[in-house]
């Protein structure tokens, strides 16, 4: 009695396409997972990351003894306030939305830099914080 050979093929997988599959996905997640959280708060003097140009319609500077300027002309502490109202609406006469550049000095108090902000905003001011 003569028992047939079964033929056995071998199967083989090319994996050629299959590595370049790979790569693929593996770059994809890369350049996702770095789009993931772009907007890092980092603690510390103030630095930016992205160079952004805002054109500079009234230019707010707190230098590091707490004293105001707007543009080059030197403001007394308690005129600030009105005198920055003066200058937004005397800007909303010829641009819709101006803009204000804050150019405070890192020793410069966070709540002076943060009412000066607060204040251009609720006089319908884009704010801008110029950072090195």
């Amino acid at each position: 009695m003569k028992f047939r050979k079964k033929h056995s093929h071998e199967s083989e997988v090319f994996t050629d396409s299959l590595n370049d599959i790979l790569f693929i996905l593996l770059m994809f997640f890369l350049i996702v997972a770095t789009l993931a959280n772009p907007n890092i708060v980092k603690v510390g003097l103030p630095k930016g990351t992205k160079d952004t140009k805002a054109k500079q319609n009234i230019m707010v500077s707190i230098d590091k003894d707490q004293h105001y300027y707007i543009g080059s002309t030197a403001i007394q502490d308690g005129l600030i306030d009105s005198m920055l109202t003066h200058e937004i609406i005397r800007y909303r006469a010829t641009v819709d939305t101006p803009t204000v550049v804050i150019n405070a000095d890192t020793t410069a108090y966070y709540g002076e830099v943060f009412r000066v902000m607060r204040l251009a905003k609720k006089s319908g001011a884009k704010v801008v914080a110029n950072v090195k």
